[in-house]
């Protein structure tokens, strides 16, 4: 009897065939909707805890004075923004498919004297040379992402020891927690789209949202899908029972 396939090439399928369409024709619409108001609708969402995650995040990355940082679906910079604010010296280029995103994340850190390079375009393709990075970010992206090619292409570009540091929403592996989850964040979605006036391309993928989280990997899941893409010193830490997981893999 020959093995059963690897895990990322069961789960990229599935994803791939239920999504692909969100992905390539709505989501650009849903982030230019959303983009003004992304990051209060966050913090109303997570109850005032969008910044304790965030730190939780930040305090797994190890920085380093000069190095260069690249930070993938960078959004409205929230990470760009954290790592120079412990280590001004960085160089930090953000990339992102939003335009919208990143011009609101452009004024944020422009606000606060900040110098973050801005690339807009498809991250499944990162426009970098091999071995470019000492580290790698990604925060809150990789559910609407064909995950297997966008590792595989931070892998590429990372330097030869560099580490990649990933935070997302996951799939509880407790069915009950899971249950529970998928009930708060329909209301979040609901309540943050009456508050914020969210627009039709927002409000059409409420469903999409759940659906993809549901399709999604626990934090056990991700572990194994980085190891089985050759990255190297997998580290997990659960938040909330892993509703959102913080992930560090080293590029060998």
């Amino acid at each position: 009897m020959s093995p059963p396939p690897p895990l990322v090439a069961v789960r990229e399928q599935a994803r791939e065939e239920h999504f692909s369409n969100v992905w390539s024709r709505e989501l650009n619409k849903v982030f230019a909707d959303v983009a003004p108001y992304y990051d209060r609708a966050n913090n109303v969402a997570s109850l005032g805890l969008w910044p304790t995650f965030l730190n939780k995040f930040m305090s797994m990355v190890d920085l380093k004075p000069n190095m260069q940082s690249l930070d993938v679906c960078a959004g409205t910079n929230a990470i760009g923004i954290a790592l120079l604010s412990r280590e001004p010296t960085l160089k930090v280029t953000a990339m992102d498919r939003s335009a919208a995103m990143q011009e609101v994340g452009q004024q944020r850190a422009q606000a606060r004297g900040m110098r973050i390079k801005s690339v807009i375009g498809d991250v499944h393709e990162l426009p970098f040379p091999d071995n470019s990075f000492d580290i790698v970010t990604l925060q809150y992206a990789s559910r609407h992402l064909r995950v297997k090619r966008v590792f595989e292409e931070i892998q590429r570009v990372l330097k030869p020891g560099g580490t990649f540091y990933h935070c997302d929403m996951l799939r509880p592996s407790n069915p009950v927690v899971e249950k529970l989850y998928y009930v708060y964040l329909r209301a979040c979605l609901a309540t943050t789209g009456f508050l914020f006036r969210s627009g039709p391309a927002a409000l059409n993928c409420k469903n999409y949202f759940i659906n993809a989280l549901q399709m999604f990997y626990s934090a056990e899941e991700l572990s194994e899908l980085l190891r089985e893409l050759g990255y190297k010193n997998v580290a997990c830490k659960p938040i909330f029972a892993g509703m959102i997981a913080v992930h560090r893999a080293a590029k060998p």
